[in-house]
Parts: structure tokens; sequence; C-alpha cells
């Protein structure tokens, strides 16, 4: 019985609350390693941005394809879908945060590493991911004790404002709300990453050259730019300083990370 990590952001955390709890999506991307999930299986399920586990589903069906929005009023991404039984299903506030020295202390992949280290988040970047069998069993006894006899771990004022969807301010000064998808990433052992890197950063050199020699103005990541000054001169006045947008602080910096505008 094979446990695997099932990924929720605060908005699909609310959404599979509020409704019957037996489906579970994912996104297209994950069809290879959801065909090897079978009826039995357990997914954990973590809530991104919060760094909390928040339920165990235990899967009742082989994978099917469906795009009737669930997770999403339309276009709903999460359309490889299963079958499931919320065997364990938290409350936010109920919800053990991997901080707590009874998860941080006894996982396989944090345990030796301090709090502040970012070695372990490769594990909590996509959905899907096969957990330890000792991790899986270790979590599910954890979640379980906390649904029976459970501990308060409440919001701070930090995981309030992540439970808040970002705005933006349109032409006619109307505020409307935005989604900005989950970054999952998929990891690599080093040298493949190295190599990856390289390549990214050639392609964005590229790109803005081309950019340039179609006359427009180009944004780069502040973090990329040197690197791929490496690989492109750009002219004088070329890349932009400051992006011309009027939207918020959360959003903007979602915009300033894209490779290449």
């Amino acid at each position: 019985m094979p446990y695997y990590i099932d990924l929720f952001s605060p908005d699909t955390y609310e959404t599979f609350s509020n409704s019957d709890r037996t489906i579970s999506g994912f996104r297209e991307r994950h069809r290879n390693i959801a065909s090897d999930i079978k009826p039995g299986d357990k997914l954990v399920c973590y809530v991104t941005k919060l760094s909390r586990w928040v339920g165990i589903l235990e899967v009742k069906s082989n994978y099917f394809e469906d795009s009737t929005p669930i997770f999403y009023p339309a276009n709903d991404p999460f359309i490889i879908r299963f079958k499931v039984n919320a065997n364990i299903w938290l409350p936010l506030e109920h919800s053990i945060p991997i901080f707590e020295d009874t998860c941080w202390n006894n996982l396989s992949f944090t345990k030796e590493l301090p709090k502040g280290s970012i070695g372990w988040t490769g594990m909590v970047r996509g959905s899907l991911r096969m957990l330890d069998d000792g991790d899986g069993q270790y979590l599910e006894q954890l979640l379980n004790h906390q649904n029976v006899t459970p501990t308060i771990f409440p919001l701070s004022e930090t995981d309030k404002k992540k439970l808040k969807s970002p705005t933006v301010k349109t032409q006619d000064n109307k505020q409307v709300s935005v989604t900005i998808p989950e970054n999952e990433i998929i990891t690599h052992t080093l040298d493949s990453s190295i190599l990856t890197q390289r390549d990214s950063i050639k392609v964005q050199a590229l790109i803005a050259e081309i950019g340039e020699k179609m006359d427009y103005k180009i944004w780069l990541p502040r973090s990329d730019r040197q690197r791929i000054f490496e690989y492109w001169k750009p002219r004088p006045n070329t890349v932009l300083e400051v992006l011309p947008l009027n939207y918020d602080d959360v959003t903007l910096k979602t915009i300033e990370n894209i490779d290449v505008l």
C-alpha cells in the first residue's frame, strides 16, 4: 500500500473541503504517475504556502480523465482524477505544521536538517511524489491521532495573509481577485540541474535578443540578469529596471520572476 503526496493550495483545500470529498484531481503531466496508483493506495495531503499536513485520502478507483469543473469554475486543470475516500480531513487550525517537532524530527527527509533549511522542500513541491513507507505510515498515524485528539495550531498573521487571494486593479478601477498558480518543480541530480539551469539561461538570452531586434523593451528577473548578460549584450536602455504595472505586491513579484517579458 504505497503512500503519495497530494498537494493542495489554500484555494483548492477550501474547494475540496466544501465538496463531498470523493474526487481528487491532478494535472495532465501527472498521467504517467497516476497510472501506477491503484485502489487502496493512500494520498497524504499537504497544504502549500502554509506547509501543513491536512489529511489522508484513500484511493477507491484507477485514474480517469474528466474535465468537469470541480476545483476551478472553468478550465479546471485537474483533469486526471481518482475516486477517493477522505479517511482524515482536518480543519486548517488542526492541520499539522511540518515544522512541529513531532513531525520534523521523525520524517526521513527533514529529521537530519535544521528547520531553516530548504533541503527538504523538493519532496513537497510536486503532487504524486511517492513517500518512503515509513514516512507515509508515520504521517498517517500522526494525522489519525490529531483527528481523534486534536491539538490546535493557530494560524499566524502571516498564514492568514497567505489565505487571501491577491487582487489587481482593472482599467476601470475595479478590484478583481486573481489566482497565482502553484509553482511545482521537478527535482534533479546536482549535475543535471546545473546543466538544465545553464540551458535555461541560454534560452532566456536568445529570446531577449530576438525581442531586442524587434525593438521591444525587455524585462528579465533580477536574479538571472548577470548570467544572461554572459550570453547577450543588450543595447543601452533595452532592459527595463521597473515594470510599468499596477498590481499588488504578491502578483507583481510573481510577474517579475517570469523568465523573459
